[in-house]
């Protein structure tokens, strides 16, 4: 996390990390406030937490890990219009019948808050995912992909196609500003690629996501548990490589998303040079963000 600070920084874009910290919405964590929510005791454990879980974890002065829902709700109210995330949830496989269906899906179509992501966790069904977000209203968009070949995740193709494709950050920016101009209560996915040299091999990853999902159904594991758990067996079946590809992917989407979010800061200040980081753009390193208003 704190490497994706510096690089925030360096891009002129404003770390501003969220997460729930003692029962308060922080937006800017200091690296103390990092260290603790990173800290697995059950004293100070943070509860992942969407939009279902914020009124409990505050009640109770608890620590939360936001969510892409939960980050969006909070991005929406302070003002941040880009942020960077991993990869958002979705529908989960066979959730035709299991009706297990991200929250952040029904967030993206409520907040004008656009989300750099590699896709959908490769651990989903991604033809789904992207039909709802349709029904949302939710423009998704493929960044530097000339053919709008969704990424997912792990692996550069998914075999499913975006809307559109967007080129460079002034495009992206331009895109991001037009949405909330145009009152649009609905957001944004941008896909972007997984750098080549640390992608996945496909079939490798398709087998490995199967073992741990029959994994998950064995031992009965269900709900919000079920994303952790497969990642982390994921990560053991490719013995580390996958969190190798995960910490590259972050970094690569925060990169893009605080050359946006600057971009932003231009578009919106009716400037044609390059934004200044003293006047200009927010960044939430879930994600990185938008133009201080």
């Amino acid at each position: 996390m704190s490497a994706l600070r510096v690089l925030a920084k360096i891009l002129g874009a404003v770390p501003a990390t969220i997460a729930i910290v003692g029962g308060r919405i922080k937006v800017g964590l200091a690296v103390e406030q990092l260290r603790l929510l990173a800290r697995a005791d059950s004293g100070t454990q943070a509860l992942k937490t969407s939009r279902r879980d914020m009124a409990f974890v505050m009640a109770t002065g608890r620590n939360g890990g936001t969510t892409v829902a939960g980050t969006l709700l909070v991005a929406d109210a302070v003002g941040i219009r880009i942020f960077a995330t991993g990869g958002i949830g979705g529908v989960h496989r066979e959730g035709e019948r299991t009706m297990d269906v991200s929250a952040d899906l029904i967030e993206l179509g409520r907040c004008p808050v656009a989300v750099v992501s590699s896709g959908v966790k490769s651990i989903l069904d991604i033809p789904r995912t992207l039909e709802y977000l349709e029904t949302q209203g939710v423009c998704v968009t493929t960044y530097g992909s000339e053919d709008c070949e969704f990424p997912a995740f792990y692996t550069r193709s998914s075999g499913s196609k975006a809307a559109y494709n967007l080129t460079s950050a002034t495009d992206a920016a331009k895109m991001v500003h037009m949405n909330r101009a145009l009152g649009l209560r609905s957001g944004i996915v941008i896909g972007v690629p997984i750098p080549e040299r640390y992608a996945m091999d496909a079939t490798e990853m398709n087998a490995v996501i199967a073992q741990a999902l029959g994994d998950a159904e064995r031992k009965g594991i269900y709900g919000k548990e079920v994303t952790p758990f497969i990642l982390s067996a994921v990560s053991q079946l490719t013995r580390g490589k996958s969190l190798e590809s995960n910490m590259a992917l972050i970094k690569n989407n925060a990169r893009v998303a605080a050359e946006i979010a600057v971009e932003l800061a231009r578009v919106e200040n009716g400037s044609s040079t390059p934004a200044k980081q003293s006047n200009n753009a927010k960044v939430d390193a879930n994600g990185v963000g938008a133009p201080v208003s």
